[in-house]
């Protein structure tokens, strides 16, 4: 879900750089038609909400009937406010009156009935996994009934796959043919994959967009991105790979923008397979990761080590007295002993004749992991294990993990894409794992925990329940954190106003204004 399932743009920089010429020390000087250029990383593949990777609530094109703020709180979005009756199964949202789309046309309650009814239908995002009997327009309102209680759902309603489109963006066959929202932004021009004109839309309800025009490149290389950073060809510029954003900051001619995410970096263990599912075995691999001197050299950010899986960014799941994960070879190799593997002759472990030899899979995406795989590999080469690691692209994780043959995974995952929690983790971690999530292992305890937040009975439990998760997590190890995460953006002197979302839901362009 996410950003995980774009692929890394195969843009040229080079192109880009003799298309921006060598005048970018006379562009500095900002002027009222000129567009705000953001660069990342990422291609835009699809236009399906589902799969669209959040471009267009990044780019505030899109509005969800629930917003949030940087903290995760939930805010008024296209729905100005919302209701549950008493048996929690039955929810109204009440449309913001006077509401527009792109096309002129009212955003009406029975048009976002049809969004969501479309969003649910698709298999692998936060409203399909709701317990829905039906969703449907009453009045001004969009009624949502369920067969059970589910106390998340106004913050499934934040998540970007439940965008809320104009009739005039479907096809025939419901498909996505054009993206008309109801944002501060409307689509201008698309050229996919690489590239996104928006204008601001002049009949916005809000507060008018101070920049009119923006423009979004996707670069795949990390060093050809700094590079348009560092020469002005890039307003706001995403994806930095550690050493340029150092190089960047000593110079400091530019400014950067960081926030701390409820993002993990993490090993997905197939828990299934015959040498990973036993719980030695994963605790060894914990335990010959020097997350410290990882986060230090590679990620230059030492705090970011993680020592759970919950970052501090997540307090309510973030567990002060839990049991910090460490580095300890000494012990990795006594649980390996005790599963049964001994050193060969070529110093690879061996049980039953058969080597220790596993793969790896990551992609360039986000350029910290292929560096942090090749850590991982050395140090995992120290206790005897082969890894080989394969960097592909993003979408042979989720295949991986379909049919069987994924082994182990480095990826990141963003808890709060959802601005609450619970509805990830409980995708995550369900008896049937999730392509970013557990593999061949479940918990009953860990079921129920999650099942009780969910139903919003036992309200006084939660505390104890969160606990229990963390606790399980922690000891099972169905996936193994690596790293937390800080996302980082370089932000031009021409541009003011830049606050990173935590939650990865939208840029806020509409906040920005020209330096004066």
């Amino acid at each position: 879900m996410g950003w995980q399932k774009l692929r890394v743009a195969g843009a040229s920089a080079v192109a880009l750089l003799m298309m921006a010429g060598c005048a970018a020390a006379g562009n500095e000087s900002p002027a009222a038609d000129q567009p705000l250029r953001v660069v990342g990383q990422f291609e835009l593949h699809s236009l399906d909400p589902s799969t669209a990777g959040g471009f267009f609530t990044r780019m505030q094109v899109v509005e969800t009937l629930v917003d949030a703020d940087v903290k995760g709180v939930l805010q008024p979005g296209l729905a100005e406010k919302w209701d549950v009756s008493p048996d929690g199964l039955s929810w109204g949202f009440t449309l913001r009156p006077g509401a527009l789309f792109h096309d002129g046309t009212a955003v009406t309650a029975d048009a976002a009935a049809a969004s969501l009814n479309i969003a649910q239908g698709k298999a692998g995002t936060p409203l399909a996994t709701v317990p829905v009997k039906g969703i449907t327009a009453a009045g001004d309102s969009v009624r949502v009934d369920l067969t059970e209680p589910y106390a998340p759902l106004p913050a499934v309603m934040a998540h970007t796959s439940t965008q809320i489109l104009a009739p005039s963006s479907y096809g025939a066959d419901r498909s996505v043919t054009k993206v008309v929202g109801s944002g501060p932004y409307q689509v201008k021009h698309i050229e996919q994959p690489a590239h996104i004109d928006v204008v601001a839309f002049e009949q916005w309800q809000g507060k008018k967009p101070a920049i009119s025009e923006v423009t979004y490149q996707a670069v795949g290389r990390s060093e050809s991105r700094a590079l348009m950073a560092e020469s002005a060809q890039s307003d706001v510029t995403f994806g930095m790979d550690p050493t340029s954003l150092q190089r960047i900051k000593q110079a400091g001619k530019l400014d950067i923008a960081a926030v701390t995410l409820p993002r993990s970096i993490l090993l997905k263990v197939n828990a299934g397979h015959e040498t990973l599912g036993d719980v030695k075995v994963r605790r060894a691999l914990s335990l010959a990761l020097d997350r410290e001197s990882m986060a230090t050299a590679l990620l230059r950010d030492r705090e970011m080590a993680a020592t759970q899986l919950f970052p501090p960014s997540l307090p309510e799941w973030h567990q002060d007295s839990a049991k910090a994960l460490a580095h300890d070879p000494s012990e990795a190799r006594k649980l390996l002993a005790e599963a049964g593997w001994t050193p060969g002759s070529d110093g690879i472990l061996e049980r039953n004749g058969k080597k220790f030899s596993v793969t790896l899979r990551t992609f360039p995406d986000r350029p910290e992991l292929p560096i942090l795989a090749t850590a991982i590999q050395a140090k995992l080469k120290e206790l005897g294990i082969a890894l080989d690691v394969k960097v592909g692209n993003s979408s042979e994780i989720p295949a991986g993990h379909k049919d069987g043959s994924l082994e182990l995974a480095l990826f990141s995952r963003n808890y709060a894409l959802v601005p609450d929690a619970l509805v990830t983790l409980a995708e995550d971690f369900a008896p049937a794992g999730s392509d970013f999530g557990a593999m061949g292992w479940n918990d009953p305890a860990l079921t129920s925990a999650l099942a009780t937040l969910a139903s919003g009975k036992e309200a006084d439990k939660s505390v104890e329940n969160r606990q229990i998760v963390t606790d399980i997590l922690q000891t099972q190890l169905p996936v193994i954190p690596v790293a937390w995460y800080r996302q980082s953006a370089v932000v031009s002197p021409r541009v003011e106003g830049l606050v990173l979302d935590p939650l990865e839901r939208s840029w806020r362009l509409s906040d920005l204004t020209w330096a004066k």
